[in-house]
């Protein structure tokens, strides 16, 4: 079982890298997938991932208070909505545009629904 859940891990952590300079891709969860099977799979691999500098700026925080602030939500939303709306403008196929409308909707969905909204003074720095 931890040779499969390496295998996805590793499947999804490229795939998230892969998605940083493609709109079609979501970044942050494919690489926060990865995280949770490559841990699963290996505690060697977890343990050398999360002392990344990488994980540490942007995914320590998120990972240890399951939230974000109102500031860094819309950050991330507004960029990957400006990524999206390219895909949009530059895609002929009315079928695939379509596609592109229900991702956003459910990623904005996602972002007020499911992840925490902390508040400023909430929030706790935790330095590399």
């Amino acid at each position: 079982m931890k040779k499969i859940y390496l295998v996805l891990g590793l499947l999804c952590l490229g795939l998230g890298i892969i998605g940083i300079p493609l709109p079609v891709l979501p970044t942050t969860p494919l690489v926060l997938l990865g995280m949770v099977l490559l841990g699963k799979g290996s505690q060697r691999f977890h343990d050398k991932v999360v002392s990344t500098k990488f994980y540490q700026k942007y995914l320590k925080k998120y990972n240890k208070q399951r939230g974000l602030t109102v500031r860094e939500k819309a950050t991330i939303l507004f960029v990957s909505t400006a990524m999206c709306s390219i895909s949009f403008i530059m895609i002929p196929s009315i079928h695939l545009r379509i596609t592109i409308i229900i991702l956003i909707l459910i990623e904005y969905i996602y972002f007020f629904k499911c992840i925490k909204t902390l508040k400023q003074s909430d929030v706790i720095n935790y330095d590399i």
